[in-house]
Order: structure tokens, then sequence, then C-alpha cells
């Protein structure tokens, strides 16, 4: 069969900058599923987006689908055939809607039944009579937030302004919201004009002739090579955050790097500020010396060609100047205030209606931390720590942050060094907010440490109180990632706070203050079960089984750090020369000891073979050890030690023996056993292959 082009372009109003990448490949996604559902084969797949458009171009494309040859199976022969030999209307029924006749029945075998089948003939349809599927494939798509506009019904994340779809040189037609397909599309909005699509492959070439770069991954390697050129040209350092180049690049349809500068008195200001105002706000690079010393330049990225580059510049330094300016007043009046000042107005802002306000929380944080440094033996620094919980939350009614929401914690622990707090202190004021999200660092100091796992259980432990949990998507105020914090920095830390104690502590401390509004069993039942996906997740983030994650996941959580060991253990061991045979005498134990009803202390008295004694004291002297090591590595070694045993113990012991004294004295060892294997992890619940 021939072969041609497949293109499809979406014009629209500008995309936000954060759904532009999303949305060109949820399209190619959904193009490139739905050609393998209709049996159309297709070659090589490119996706293309700006801000104005979404595009694919589809290689090689079939021009009609494979003739498909498929055996259909109806029902069994006893049921097809009357008593007398003729067809019922079972398999009349079948062969009706196969498109088929009675001539064609024949019989085949399945598993020793005899069934009705027919060889089915499907001719493959022409492609370009089934594309019109594309306005569907369209139509469908999802996005995070969604208008409507005129009159239409169809609900989109912007108006379509037009559409572009060909298959080879011919027009596929449809419409979606009263915008036709063509083969025209448009160049950028300023320099461009509209422009004529004359077979697929020249889609990139064309829109380049209108200043449109339609490949998003050439667009940014420009943006990258022209920053790099501009370092070299002035000798600075252009840091590249990925994020914000993400964002600039769906921005942009044809780009141009430039640079700006601003009064060296804005230097003075905290680095953390200029980069907020640069980066969050303008969408600016921050340039910097050879030694990493801000400089007062930056860098932007122009929507168009090079010309009057100089009129850009300044205009760009206008609006930032003035945003510095705000910055450089703020941060002078913020200084002003004393931190006891700030810690007054917590008072009147209330985190919730149902939780209370900042300060309320601030003093339960404080409490906790407290509790948390004793456990941790923390001596001189309990009391840094509490001041820490003190005043975390005190930059929240700075000026600075009210305008620039980013900079919580940073301007804190600058503030806090002004008013002569202990760096250690000012440290944790910042630290406490760590990890800001999945890629960032768990607080570096044990102080800032401590404050974090304190504010970060008390939010989760309110929440859960009142019942607010996250469902679905939905998680309004961050809890999940509140609870990976958490994770992470118990996990990171190696810290001996069993998970349990942490959250029990959190919501005796509501129940106190009478924010409890469940049954406190509930509230531990759904912070445990929310904690365990939690650690669910960052095992699957690290490339564990996940058989593996659910053996380390069975029973409590106890000590996080150990968990994921537990299960790095059990990953990296996996491979190796006896696992499977380990893991089977360990399991056969497990499986054994759910039967056991009335555990007994096991007497050894009651033994009736060398076997049993064998097991029994490898196992005692084992389990020692056990306890007295910290490595896991070793204490997974002490568990398969008693494989040998084990496999001697079945061989020549009944463990539901007649005798109940017997049965319930073996079942009592199995299960002994059993559980003491299970603190590391359920051995049934790895699969073996």
């Amino acid at each position: 069969m021939s072969k041609r082009d497949l293109l499809l372009e979406i014009g629209l109003e500008e995309l936000p900058a954060r759904f532009v990448t999303a949305s060109m490949n949820q399209l190619s996604d959904k193009v490139q599923k739905w050609l393998t559902e209709k049996a159309i084969e297709f070659g090589t797949v490119e996706a293309f987006s700006t801000p104005r458009r979404l595009a694919i171009l589809v290689k090689g494309v079939e021009e009609s689908q494979k003739d498909i040859e498929e055996e259909a199976k109806g029902p069994a022969k006893k049921i097809a055939l009357d008593s007398e030999g003729n067809w019922s209307k079972a398999a009349l029924g079948f062969v009706r809607g196969q498109g088929m006749t009675s001539e064609d029945i024949f019989f085949k075998e399945l598993k020793g039944v005899e069934y009705a089948h027919v060889n089915k003939f499907i001719k493959g349809q022409p492609t370009l009579q089934l594309l019109s599927d594309l306005a569907e494939i369209i139509s469908g798509m999802t996005f995070p937030k969604n208008m409507r506009w005129a009159d239409q019904e169809l609900r989109f994340v912007r108006p379509i302004k037009w559409l572009t779809a060909l298959f080879g040189q011919e027009v596929v037609p449809f419409s979606i919201a009263d915008v036709q397909t063509g083969r025209e599309t448009k160049g950028h909005r300023f320099l461009g004009e509209k422009a004529i699509i004359e077979k697929p492959a020249r889609y990139e070439e064309t829109l380049a002739e209108q200043f449109v770069m339609a490949d998003p991954d050439k667009r940014r390697q420009v943006i990258l090579d022209q920053i790099k050129g501009l370092e070299q040209e002035k000798g600075w350092i252009i840091p590249v955050d990925e994020s914000l180049l993400e964002e600039v690049n769906n921005l942009i349809e044809y780009p141009t790097v430039l640079f700006g500068q601003f009064e060296e008195e804005f230097l003075e200001l905290p680095a953390e500020v200029l980069i907020t105002s640069m980066k969050e706000h303008q969408r600016y690079f921050p340039v910097k010396d050879q030694d990493g010393k801000l400089l007062p330049f930056f860098v932007t990225v122009r929507n168009g060609d090079a010309k009057h580059l100089d009129k850009v510049s300044k205009g760009n330094e206008k609006v930032l100047r003035a945003r510095l300016s705000d910055a450089a007043f703020f941060y002078k009046e913020d200084q002003k205030k004393e931190i006891s000042d700030a810690l007054k107005k917590l008072d009147s802002i209330v985190y919730h209606e149902e939780i209370g306000t900042l300060a309320e929380k601030t003093e339960r944080v404080k409490e906790v931390a407290g509790i948390l440094a004793d456990v941790l033996n923390l001596g001189e620094e309990k009391g840094l720590a509490l001041r820490a919980a003190e005043i975390a939350k005190f930059d929240l009614v700075s000026h600075m942050v009210y305008e620039f929401p980013e900079l919580q914690g940073y301007m804190g622990e600058k503030y806090a060094l002004l008013k002569g707090e202990a760096k250690e202190v000012a440290a944790a004021i910042n630290e406490h907010y760590m990890p800001r999200h999945a890629e960032d660092d768990v607080p570096p100091s044990v102080i800032g440490a401590v404050v974090s796992l304190a504010e970060k259980i008390d939010t989760l432990a309110s929440f859960f109180a009142i019942g607010v949990i996250p469902t679905g998507s939905q998680d309004p105020y961050a809890l999940r990632r509140q609870a990976s914090g958490v994770v992470q920095i118990l996990a990171e830390k190696k810290w001996d706070i069993p998970l349990e104690e942490l959250i029990v502590l959190s919501l005796e401390g509501l129940e106190a203050k009478n924010i409890l509004k469940r049954d406190i069993e509930e509230v531990k039942a759904d912070m445990f079960t929310f904690f365990k996906a939690r650690i669910k997740h960052l095992l699957q983030e690290e490339q564990i089984r996940y058989d593996m994650i659910d053996a380390v996941l069975f029973g409590e959580i106890g000590y996080i750090h150990s968990i994921v060991e537990r299960a790095h253990v059990l990953d990296t061991r996996k491979d190796e020369a006896g696992f499977k045979e380990s893991m089977e005498a360990l399991s056969r134990v497990m499986n054994i000891a759910v039967k056991c009803d009335d555990k007994v202390t096991v007497d050894p008295s009651v033994f009736e073979n060398d076997q049993e004694k064998a097991l029994y004291e490898k196992y005692q002297h084992a389990a020692v050890q056990y306890k007295e090591s910290k490595n896991e590595d070793e204490r997974f070694d002490l568990l398969i030690s008693l494989q040998s045993e084990i496999e001697a113990y079945f061989d020549n012991t009944m463990v539901m023996a007649e005798d109940e004294a017997l049965r319930i004295n073996r079942l009592s060892l199995m299960k002994e056993i059993s559980d003491w294997v299970a603190s590391f992890a359920a051995m049934n619940k790895i699969i073996l292959s």
C-alpha cells in the first residue's frame, strides 16, 4: 500500500505556558493511539507547539486500514445445535451479528469443549474517510482549565482560531466550533503572515519562513546557544533554571536573547529578592560574575527578531526598576519592625476556621518540636529549636513576603539575622519549609529538620482531624507534599522515631485543644494509610520492584529509614543465588503461621524430634543477634540463615498434629518466627519466578 504524511494543527489564542508541553504530548499520544486502534500503520511522529498552536506530523501513514482476518468464537456446540441437529437461535444470532451465515460455522475445541466459530474477514477502509475522527480526538482533549467562548458548547483550553488538517496534499474535512479545516496556517503575530501548507512535510519550513519555530526542542536550543554566546562575549555566568527556560520557551515563537541592566544600588538587596523579582515576575535570567556574585544585569528572551533591541531592553529595564524599587522600599520598612510585634499579628491571622490562628498553630508546632528535641537528645540545641519554632512564621506578616510569597522563609532568615537571632535559629526558619518540592533537599541542620517535621505533622494531623483528606487529584492544602516531606526527613536523617508515635503525638495535642472533630482511631488509621501511600511513592521513585514494596509495607511502618533500607536490601539481593529458596522457606513459615489462633509460649520440652529443637535454637540465637544489629543487610542474612533448619523441620515435622497441645506448641513456634520475619518484610508477598 502507498503512504502519505498526515498533518494536524490546532491554531489557538495564546495558551498558558504551563499547559503547552503537556497539551502537545497529549495530542500526539491521542493521535497515535487512534491510528493504532484503527489498524492504520504509520512511521515516525513529530510533535510541535508554540503559544498559538499544537501540531503533529505523522509520516508514512498507510492510505488504508489493514485487512483483518480473525476467528470469532460463538456458543458451545451443545447450545449451537438443538436435539435434532438444527442450528439454534443462539447460533443463528451469532453468525448474523458477525455478518456471516450458518454455512460459515465450524467447530473448534477449547479446553475440552467444542465451540462454534467463523472466520471473519474485514476489509480495510480508506484512511482519508476515517480521519474525520480527528475532530473527536481534539474535542476530547483535557486540560487543567477550560473555557467557553461566544455561543459555542465546546469547552477547550483556549478558543480555536484555525484548523489545518492534511493527508498528503488533500484537506481532511471536518469542523470544530464553527472552524473549518483547511491548508492555511498563521505565522508570527507581528512578523509573519498567513501561509499555505502545500504538503505536510513542508510544515516546519513554511512556518520558519513566517518567523515561527514550531519545534520546541529546536527553539529551546536556540535560546541556550544565544545565552551561551552572550556569556562568552561578556564573560558572564548566566544560570539557566530549567523550569524558567521551559516557561520562556512556551511563551515565544521566534526567540532572540537580549540583556538589560539595573542600578548597582539594588545589589544591596538580598540575592533571593533580586532573583525572585527577575525570575518569578519578569521571566528574566539573573547574571553572575565568575565568582558567583550577582551583577546588575539581566537576560531575557524576546518573541521576535533582533531589530531595535535597545528599545526593547530599555522597556524591560523600566519595568524591572519599578519592581526593584518596590522591593527596596519593602525591605527597608520591614527592618523597622521587631519580631515580637510581628508575632502578635499572627494572633489575628486565621490559618483555618476549624483549626485556629497562625499563632495557635505556632504554639502547637513548638510543643511537638520540644518533644522531638527530647527524643533526639538535642541537649542545649533544644532551646534553639524551640526559638526557631516560635518565630518560624513571623516573616509572613512582612511587606516583602506579602508582595513576594515565594520568599517566605528566605526573608525570615534574613530578618532574624538582622535582629540578632542566633544563626542556627535563622537558618531553621528558612529550612523548616524544606523540602519545598519533590526535587528539593531536606533541611540540612538538625534544628531545621526538627521544626520542619513538627510543622508538617501538625499540618497533616490538623486537616485529617477535621476530615479534610485529599481525594483523587484534589489536594488544595498540598497535604501529599507535606507527607512526602515527613517521609523524606525521617528517611534521610535516619531518626529512630516511629511514624505511628509521631502521628499519635500530634493528634493528642489537637485533642487536648478540642480541634479533633473525628474519632481519634479513625484519624490515625486514615493518616497511617496516607503515609503508606507516600512511602510507596518514594520507593517507586527509587525503582524498587512493586512486590518488594508491598512486602516491607505489609505491617506497621515504624522507622521509615528502616523500611527504605529493607526495601533496597530485598531489591538488591533478589538476583543472588539461593534467594528463591530462602524466600520459599520463610514464606512457608508465614503461610502456616496464620493458622495459629491461640498462641502460647513455646515449650521446648514438648518437642518430639531433633529438627524442632534445631530450628528453635537457631531462631533464638539469630533473633538475639537481629535485635542487636542496626544493619539491614546483616538482619536479612540472619533471617535466611534459618533456611536449612526450616526445610529440615518441615521434612520431619507435622505442624498440624492431632494432639492439641503439640499442635498449638508447633503453631506458636511458627507464629513467633513468622512475626520475627514480618518485622523485616512479609516474604510471602514476594513474587518468585
